[in-house]
């Protein structure tokens, strides 16, 4: 066969492979392109240039995946672009080389969430990996509009079918509905954002379509616990047979702390005779040390806890695992709310519930931010309308001392005296 003709497919299907070797006919329309006859019988479209002196080849598809006039096209405009001055070759190699979403995700997991809390942590590489990678793992970083972020996070804000939590026998599990998770969606949001943040560091691209995305309306829980209410844990809480358990519970009563902070609470940082508990950086969620005044309560607690734990033990509640502290206490949970019929109450709403009372104690919002260990004033903000209560008691008092005193029967009848006689 002619090593130089005006390709056509008959001239393709006719073409003769050669044992051991490989050969081109290349196209008489088209400088440059040619199909590559290979020994095993495939037949390639090629385009052959100079570019900066250097000799290069590329391929553009496969014959009869693309036929004769699709690739001589392509050929047309690579050709336009190489009189240009581009290199095509250069560019394929360089989109093949550029980093995708599922590059910034492992580079992100990897340098950036060693520097946050364990759970935090967690959580976004299962958010990134269960829910991000798979919607946009193979596209490039530079691909990812504004739009592209803002239907993702509608769609995670749709929710998704998830088992049901009343049948806990996986066989007779059934799917529920769609639940809106609106919340989720505006984390999501927060971690793209970072995300492509340090992607502008990396210089991996030079904008973030995440920066402004539309955040969902979130409904903050708040959930506050009454005396009656109150009263009912504490029976439960003192009837128990897991007192371990309980009092991992009433120390989350008794100072607004996160259940895991207490749950990984050591002596060594209980000051009894300050009655000062110093939270280490790595047990807060604000990643700072915490130092917080404690009850007699409290301090009762942990001289019981030093009682009953073996002595050289560390951990405040030391769990089944040697050298571990208690690593949950979820079963427990589930039969207080139960047995006090609570069935709503999550543990996190004592922590509201502790700030309640400080509400009505007279405390104020920047002491219960420091006590809570709040880093911004805006989450203890949640709490200000407690503060209505002493100011309607305070408006209540105005009022009774304006409000008109009542007249005396003497006043009465005076009055009816003064009035005008008829005639």
């Amino acid at each position: 066969m002619v090593n130089r003709l005006k390709l056509n497919e008959k001239a393709l299907r006719d073409a003769e492979p050669k044992p051991g070797i490989s050969y081109q006919v290349f196209d008489t329309e088209v400088i440059g392109f040619a199909a590559r006859i290979q020994a095993s019988g495939a037949r390639t479209f090629t385009i052959d240039y100079r570019h900066a002196g250097r000799q290069r080849r590329m391929n553009i598809g496969r014959w009869p995946e693309w036929s004769v006039t699709a690739a001589r096209e392509r050929a047309k405009e690579l050709r336009r672009a190489i009189d240009e001055g581009l290199d095509p070759l250069s560019t394929r190699e360089e989109f093949r080389g550029a980093p995708r979403i599922k590059d910034m995700i492992d580079r992100y997991i990897a340098e950036h969430l060693p520097k946050l809390a364990k759970n935090n942590a967690a959580d976004q590489t299962s958010m990134l990996k269960k829910m991000v990678e798979p919607a946009w793992g193979n596209k490039l970083v530079t691909e990812i509009t504004k739009s592209d972020v803002a239907k993702f996070l509608d769609f995670v804000a749709e929710g998704r079918p998830r088992p049901s939590k009343d049948k806990p026998n996986n066989r007779a599990r059934k799917l529920q509905g769609l639940k809106p998770t609106p919340i989720r969606a505006n984390r999501t949001g927060e971690v793209l954002r970072k995300m492509f943040t340090l992607a502008i560091e990396w210089e991996w691209r030079a904008d973030n379509p995440a920066h402004g995305f539309h955040r969902c309306i979130e409904e903050a829980r708040e959930r506050f616990l009454g005396p009656d209410e109150l009263a009912r844990i504490a029976a439960v809480l003192d009837s128990a047979e897991d007192q371990r358990a309980a009092a991992i519970i009433r120390m989350c009563m008794l100072t607004g702390a996160r259940v895991g902070e207490v749950r990984t609470a050591r002596f060594e940082q209980f000051n009894l005779d300050y009655v000062i508990w110093s939270k280490p950086a790595a047990t807060t969620k604000q990643r700072k040390i915490h130092r917080v005044p404690i009850s007699q309560e409290v301090v009762t607690i942990v001289r019981q806890r030093q009682l009953v734990v073996p002595r050289g033990n560390p951990w405040l509640f030391p769990g089944e695992t040697i050298g571990q502290p208690v690593r949950e206490i979820r079963r427990f949970w589930m039969k207080v709310q139960k047995d006090a019929k609570l069935p709503d109450l999550r543990i996190h709403d004592l922590r509201h519930t502790f700030a309640s009372l400080l509400v009505s104690g007279g405390a104020s919002l920047e002491m219960i931010g420091k006590l809570l260990g709040h880093s911004q004033m805006q989450t203890t903000q949640r709490y200000a309308h407690l503060m209505d209560s002493p100011l309607r008691a305070g408006v209540d008092t105005v009022a009774n001392l304006l409000r008109p005193r009542p007249r005396l029967v003497h006043d009465a009848a005076q009055d009816s005296a003064d009035l005008p006689k008829s005639a």
